[in-house]
C-alpha cells in the first residue's frame, strides 16, 4: 500500500534536529498533516525559516509555520497551559490563529501543574542521583494515570467542567500528599486551573480514532517524534530516560506502512545525567548551541564524538530505518578534532538489546556504559556523510548544512519504505 507517511525519529538522546527535517518535509512536498506521536511539552524542536522567523514547537507541529495541520495523537500528554504561551508565540510570528490548526485526540493524557509541582518535588529529593528531568510533569502524568486509570484526565475530559474540578480536586489532594515526603508543592488552586482550562477547551477541536484513520487514509502526513531513541522508556538506559515510547512503536500501532527516517547529529549530544561514553570536555565548551542551554532541571547540554555503538543500537532497538537525515555536517565539518567512535575501549562493538521491557537489562547496559571509554578514529573524516554511513550501517538520504529548509541537500529519494 502506498501511504507516502513518513516517520521521523531522533536516534540518539534528542536535539538531533527532528524540528528542522519536519520543517523540509512540509516545505518539499504536500502534508495534510503532522501528527505528533509521543511526549509532551518537553519537547524542543527548534524551526527557523527563511525570513528569519524561529520558534521552539513544543506541541505543534514544526510545520506549523508552513500552515500544515498538528494532529495530537493519543500517545501524547497534552499541557493545555502550556499550549497557550506557544500559540501566542504562533500568533507573534504570524500565524493567524494557531488554534485552528490543531487536532487533539480525546483520548490522550492532560498533564496538570500538579504532576510538573510533584515532578519537581522528586526530582529534587534525588538529589545527586538526579535523572535529568524536564521538569514538565509528562512522566508523572503517565505514572499516575498506570496507578490511578479512572482518575487520569484525557482531553476530552476539559469539555465536562464538574468531571474536571472533580479530577482537579482529586490531583491537588494527591500532590499536596506527595509533599510531606518530598518538597512542598507549589501549584495554583483548582478553580484557577479549571478556569484556564475550560477557555482553551473553548478553542480547541477533538477527534477520536475514526477522525484519524480518514487521516491516514488520505497519506502522505509527517510523524514527528520526541526525544530520541536512547532515552525510550523501554530501551534507553534506565534509569536516565522518559517516561515515553520514542521508537516507531507507536507510529506501528497507528498505520503499518511508513518510510522510517532516523535523525542523527554528527556528533551526539545529551541533555542532563546519564551515559555519554564520547563525552568531550573540549567538544561541550566549543560546540555550544543557542537552543540548548543548562537547565534547572535538565541540567547541562554535553556534548562528545560521534558515538556509531550507541546509534547502532537505537537502529536495531527501534526496527531498523529507510535512511538517515544527517544535521550539522556544516558544523563538523569546520570542528577540528571530532571523530568517530566505532568502538569502546574494551573492544565492544554493538550493544546487545536485550526482551522488551526488559528493565534489569537496561540498567546492566547503564551500569556497563558508566565504566566504557571511547576508541576513536585517529583522525577526523575528509567526508563526514560517508563516514557516518559507513559507521551507522544505513544510507544517509538528507544532509543538513543549516537550519533553514534551504540548507538541506538531498542525496537519496524521501519516500516510501520498501
Amino acid at each position: 500500500m502506498n501511504t507516502g507517511h513518513v516517520a521521523v525519529v531522533d536516534l540518539g538522546f534528542g536535539d538531533a534536529g527532528k524540528g528542522t527535517v519536519v520543517d523540509w518535509l512540509c516545505a518539499t512536498r504536500p502534508v495534510p498533516a503532522v501528527i505528533r506521536f509521543n511526549g509532551g511539552a518537553q519537547a524542543g524542536h527548534n524551526v527557523v525559516t527563511a525570513d528569519g522567523r524561529s520558534h521552539t514547537f513544543a506541541q505543534f507541529g514544526s510545520g506549523t509555520l508552513r500552515g500544515v495541520p498538528t494532529f495530537l495523537s493519543r500517545f501524547m500528554v497534552f499541557d493545555p497551559l502550556a499550549l497557550t504561551a506557544e500559540a501566542e508565540h504562533l500568533t507573534a510570528l504570524g500565524v493567524p490563529d494557531p488554534y485552528a490548526l490543531l487536532t487533539v485526540d480525546r483520548d490522550a493524557l492532560v498533564a496538570t501543574p500538579y504532576h510538573q509541582a510533584v515532578n519537581r518535588a522528586r526530582e529534587l529529593a534525588r538529589g545527586a542521583a538526579r535523572h535529568g528531568s524536564c521538569g514538565m510533569g509528562v512522566g508523572e502524568t503517565v505514572a499516575h494515570s498506570l496507578d490511578h486509570p479512572d482518575a487520569a484526565i484525557r482531553a476530552g475530559d476539559l469539555f465536562a467542567p464538574a468531571l474536571l474540578r472533580r479530577k482537579l480536586s482529586a490531583l491537588r489532594s494527591w500532590a499536596d500528599a506527595a509533599s510531606a515526603s518530598l518538597a512542598a508543592v507549589d501549584a495554583p488552586p483548582v478553580e484557577a486551573c479549571l478556569e484556564a482550562y475550560v477557555a482553551v477547551a473553548a478553542l480547541l477541536r477533538l477527534a477520536d480514532g475514526s477522525d484519524l484513520d480518514a487521516l491516514l487514509r488520505a497519506g502522505g502526513c509527517v510523524f514527528e517524534g520526541a526525544q530520541g531513541v536512547l532515552l525510550d522508556e523501554w530501551r534507553g538506559f534506565h534509569p536516565y530516560t522518559t517516561w515515553s515510547t520514542t521508537t516507531f512503536d507507536n507510529v506501528a500501532a497507528l498505520t503499518p506502512d511508513f518510510y522510517r527516517l532516523g535523525v542523527l547529529r554528527c556528533f551526539t549530544t545529551r541533555h542532563g545525567a546519564g551515559p555519554l561514553v564520547t563525552e568531550d570536555a573540549h567538544l561541550t565548551a566549543t560546540l555550544v548551541d543557542p537552543h540548548n542551554h543548562t537547565g534547572p532541571w535538565q541540567g547541562a547540554f554535553r556534548v562528545g564524538h560521534f558515538d556509531a555503538v550507541a546509534h547502532r543500537y537505537a537502529i536495531e532497538v527501534c526496527g531498523g530505518v529507510d535512511g538517515l537525515a544527517l544535521s550539522h555536517v556544516d558544523v563538523a565539518e569546520v570542528t577540528p578534532g571530532l571523530r568517530i567512535c566505532r568502538a569502546y575501549s574494551d573492544g565492544v562493538d554493538r550493544l546487545v538489546p536485550g526482551p522488551h521491557r526488559d528493565l534489569d537489562h537496561q540498567a546492566a547496559l547503564t551500569a556497563r556504559l558508566a565504566g566504557a571509554a571511547p576508541r576513536l578514529d585517529a583522525e577526523a573524516p575528509t567526508d563526514w556523510i560517508a563516514a557516518v554511513e559507513g559507521a551507522a550501517g544505513a544510507p544517509v538520504v538528507l544532509a543538513s548544512h543549516g537550519p533553514t529548509a534551504a540548507d538541506k541537500t538531498v542525496r537519496r529519494p524521501v519516500g516510501l519504505s520498501a
